[in-house]
């Protein structure tokens, strides 16, 4: 006998479940609804530590990780090596055993005089030029990049390491524009090869612009650079046998020396900071 489960009218089986009489209908189920979580506000009065750090102007706030990591820090008398770790209005923090305090972020744009230095260090009878801030604040001031002390114009001081330690990067490109004084006219074929690029110590440097100085003689040169060592541009002229009198930087970074007679100072507006920050 042959059999077969196949439906001969060609109908899909259909299954009903038996009725048991006194069957109720099934109950819903949801879900059990999950716990909002509760956001914790933090308290503005906190700090965490790398940027209590960093404010004081010890260091950057990427270093002051590195500096908490290692037991640098102390607060209220006990090594705190915790990321993230928060200081309390009243706390003392100590850094390599000497007492620290965040201030608020200064920023100065100075036209350094000749024969002023930026070094740290004793430097004989030249002047510092932090001198010529004398009396107007207590911070402790980093000049943006080295200057020479023969080269003059425009140099920004702060506390904002974070800025400091951008405008150090190789990488960093902002725009400075010098005034260059030879000690004979610049040869016109000299400035094309300037302006074609020049290598110095295996390095290629090119010059976004370079023009003799508008109703000067010329001896007096402008030119553009990326690079943030003011060296640079005496070797330049110095590759092609001349010797530099005098290195004015009068522009940096979009700043300019308008209204900021030499050995002055002035504070920057809020908007050359964020500038500042955004190149």
């Amino acid at each position: 006998m042959n059999r077969s489960n196949s439906n001969r009218s060609g109908k899909k089986p259909s299954f009903k479940p038996k009725s048991q009489g006194n069957d109720k209908p099934f109950k819903k189920f949801s879900a059990p609804k999950k716990k909002e979580q509760q956001t914790v506000k933090e308290n503005p009065d906190e700090i965490r530590l790398n940027r209590y750090v960093a404010n004081s102007g010890i260091c950057s706030r990427r270093d002051a990780d590195i500096y908490i990591r290692s037991g640098n820090v102390k607060v209220n008398g006990e090594v705190i090596t915790e990321m993230g770790f928060k200081v309390k209005p009243g706390d003392v923090v100590n850094f390599d055993g000497t007492e620290i305090t965040p201030g608020k972020k200064e920023y100065y744009l100075i036209n350094k005089p000749k024969n002023f230095t930026t070094s740290g260090e004793d430097s004989g009878s030249s002047r510092n030029v932090l001198e010529l801030l004398k009396g107007t604040t207590k911070t402790k001031l980093q000049p943006v990049g080295r200057m020479d002390k023969s080269t003059t114009g425009l140099l920004l001081l702060t506390n904002d390491t974070d800025l400091v330690l951008k405008f150090s990067k190789p990488q960093q490109k902002s725009t400075k524009i010098y005034q260059v004084s030879l000690d004979r006219n610049l040869k016109f074929e000299d400035l094309e090869s300037i302006a074609a690029g020049v290598t110095l110590d295996g390095h290629r440097i090119y010059a976004d612009e370079i023009s003799y100085i508008e109703n000067q003689p010329k001896t007096e040169i402008g030119i553009q650079l990326r690079t943030a060592n003011v060296k640079v541009v005496r070797a330049i002229f110095e590759h092609f046998k001349y010797d530099v009198i005098k290195v004015d930087r009068v522009s940096f970074a979009g700043l300019t020396k308008k209204n900021l007679p030499r050995g002055f100072f002035r504070h920057l507006t809020d908007q050359e900071i964020i500038n500042l920050k955004n190149i």
